[in-house]
Formats: structure tokens, sequence, C-alpha cells
């Protein structure tokens, strides 16, 4: 089989092997948790932490998310996922916010994984482009996460 074009499979970039990294890191560090109470409460933790650590509009993007999920969708526990904030059901990552800083995006993304029960015919959204987090914005993260607890 032959190509017109010579481009080749570099592999992973840096990026993507740092939000790998990141996962183990995560999963070593769940692993070596207490009781669920104290799981739950390190968990958020590193969330905030996380997020604190973000540039500035990433920062108050991500404050303003991670508010609005969890005041509207208190059964999903906030989690570190791949070096992201996520929330998940029963241990499974519903949503999570990626920083446009993450893989040098030009805007920051809400997204929803398989367990969101956002299904609207054959065919709907499961990410969201986030450029600022204005009042509108807030009820439409609402209405998404009460939708994908469902």
């Amino acid at each position: 089989m032959s190509s017109t074009t010579s481009s080749t499979y570099e592999g992973f970039t840096a990026e993507e092997r740092a939000a790998m990294k990141e996962h183990a890191q995560e999963q070593k560090k769940a692993a070596r948790r207490g009781s669920r109470a104290d799981k739950a409460a390190e968990a958020e933790r590193d969330v905030l932490a996380k997020i604190a650590e973000m540039q500035d509009s990433d920062r108050i993007m991500a404050e303003r998310v991670h508010a609005v999920i969890t005041a509207n969708a208190p059964a999903l526990a906030p989690k570190l996922w791949y070096g992201m904030p996520a929330y998940a059901l029963d241990g499974k990552v519903v949503c999570f916010f990626q920083s446009a800083a993450k893989f040098k995006a030009r805007y920051a993304t809400l997204g929803f994984n398989d367990p969101a029960r956002l299904d609207e015919g054959p065919m709907w959204p499961t990410a969201y482009a986030l450029t600022e987090v204005t009042a509108e914005v807030e009820a439409r993260i609402a209405a998404l996460v009460k939708q994908a607890v469902g």
C-alpha cells in the first residue's frame, strides 16, 4: 500500500504522555487512600488543587464549572482523571473539564463520557467548547449535568 503523503506516526504528544502519567499517579494515590469518606474528601481536595494550578482564564472557568456541577448534580463525586477535574457516578466519570492549556487548545472543554444520559436521537454532542462561563453558560451546564445523571 503506498501513500502520496509522507506523514509518519510519531506516537503520543508530550501532552498526551503527561496526561497518561498523571492518570497512573492518580490510580496509585487512590489505591492508597483509606475509608470511603477519606477518599471522597481527598479526591475533592485534589480537584481543587488542580484547578488552583491552572492559568487565570482556565482557572476562573474551572472554578465556576466545579461550583455549578457540585451544586446541581450532588450525586457526582469530584476526582482527577488524566490530570483533569472530573465528576463520577459510582466510580465512572460522567463529565470532565479540560483546560485550554492542557493540550494547547484555543478553548477549554466540558466533556461527557458514556455514563452521561445525554442521548438525543441518533446523534448528540458529548463535548462543549468554553471560552467564558457566563450566567447563560452556567444555566446550560446545570441543565446538562442534571440530565447526565438523570
